[in-house]
């Protein structure tokens, strides 16, 4: 009776013993990043007026591609302005084709900036070029900001549906039945909701555009830097918001021949916006 009491005793510690592991197993440790570190950079006031001076230099030191570019940009607004001219149902479509194309013509001017930047000497067959390694980046990036410009739209439609009084405007009247008393109500919404998804789409593809070029990185990636250096520079980033809209607004009148221009001067301040408000820990050319 002993012998089998302890013969049981015995196998039920072994048993018990094999239940319970010899060592815990090891935390799961998640391997290092192999992101390039990044900073976004306090802005100053003043900072929006030297991306513009940098942007000269780089316009006057590449002045025929800059005004290849500027034919193109010019193009596109007077191409945009003969269809809502005569066929206005179609502005929309040709206005998103521009938002397809905008990006691809800005980071050619990039590509130049970038060269110089460099030290090399800037190519305009280089500029055209220069997004054909980041398509996919690229692509998610317009692709986001053309389903922004369709949801803009339509927001439209509706504000002009709910709180315009006088009747849908002609073509030839718009401007005079847009800012008739009758329509504040609908200026100031139709103001807010612009203005809403304008500052969505400057906020998302700010430096995003420049950053894709230089550093390869996805488009996910890319918008919320963009986010980060609008939301951690708002006064600074407003100001340049402002300054290019402006100069842009100028480059309208007249018949739009100031973006010949202002057009690419801009496309090259904004690669130093993008450099000025982005610093990476790995680069050994950063601007100081």
């Amino acid at each position: 009776m002993n012998k089998a009491s302890d013969s049981t005793a015995r196998t039920a510690s072994d048993s018990g013993a094999s239940d319970v592991p010899l060592t815990a197993p090891a935390p799961y440790v998640p391997p290092p990043s192999e992101e390039p570190l990044k900073e976004i950079i306090a802005l100053r006031l003043n900072d929006p007026f030297l991306w513009l001076q940098s942007g000269w230099r780089d316009l006057i030191a590449a002045k025929g591609i800059g005004l290849f570019y500027g034919f193109c940009f010019l193009s596109m607004a007077l191409v945009l302005g003969a269809v809502f001219r005569s066929k206005p149902e179609y502005a929309m479509s040709i206005a998103s084709g521009c938002l397809l194309i905008g990006p691809f013509l800005a980071m050619g001017l990039y590509e130049v900036s970038r060269r110089r930047e460099q030290g090399e000497s800037p190519e305009l067959g280089a500029s055209l070029t220069c997004w054909d390694s980041h398509v996919r980046s690229m692509g998610m990036l317009v692709l986001v900001l053309i389903v922004l410009e369709l949801l803009w739209g339509r927001a439209s439609l509706v504000v002009f549906a709910v709180f315009f009084n006088t009747g849908m405007p002609s073509t030839t009247g718009v401007i005079k039945a847009i800012f008739n008393p009758e329509n504040w109500e609908f200026l100031v919404v139709y103001m807010v909701v612009g203005s809403v998804f304008a500052g969505l789409v400057y906020s998302i593809a700010v430096v995003s555009i420049p950053m894709i070029l230089d550093r390869d990185t996805d488009a996910i990636s890319a918008a919320i830097t963009s986010l980060q250096v609008v939301f951690g520079n708002v006064a600074v980033m407003l100001l340049w918001g402002v300054l290019l809209t402006s100069l842009v607004m100028i480059a309208l009148v007249p018949w739009g021949l100031g973006l010949l221009f202002i057009g690419p001067w801009l496309g090259h301040a904004s690669w130093h916006a993008y450099r000025g408000s982005v610093r990476w820990l790995d680069d050994p050319v950063a601007p100081a």
